[in-house]
């Protein structure tokens, strides 16, 4: 593996009502983001960065060309959760072998949120 590489660092999701995606993603992570300014929210989950960003207006478009999968213990309660605050479906959780199970929600905004449930891998 790369030593040149560190890692995940950061999440952005573009949002078009910061205010209003700051107040969701508090409930949907269940904590205060650590950074909180008008251009920029940040929430450190689980030693990672998850940041929302002003959305541009003019582009609508959300590509589903990527997911980033956030660890969850419990795949199907956290799936539950997350749609109960808002949130939709855009692929149900599924096993993809062995005891790896992933799911996939789009938030109020239309970016989408990965959750997975693996207990083969450890974070470094």
């Amino acid at each position: 593996m790369s030593k040149n590489v560190l890692g995940l660092r950061t999440v952005v999701y573009k949002v078009d009502n910061l205010q209003s995606a700051k107040r969701w993603y508090t409930k949907a992570f269940q904590g205060e983001p650590y950074f909180d300014e008008p251009f920029y929210v940040g929430y450190n989950v689980g030693g990672y960065e998850l940041g929302l960003l002003p959305g541009d207006e003019s582009r609508k478009f959300k590509g589903e060309n990527s997911i980033a999968y956030w660890g969850v213990d419990d795949i199907e309660e956290e799936y539950q959760r997350f749609l109960a605050l808002g949130a939709t479906e855009h692929e149900a959780p599924k096993n993809v072998g062995g005891e790896i199970v992933v799911a996939s929600l789009k938030d109020p905004w239309g970016n989408i949120i990965g959750l997975i449930y693996n207990p083969v891998f450890k974070a470094e």
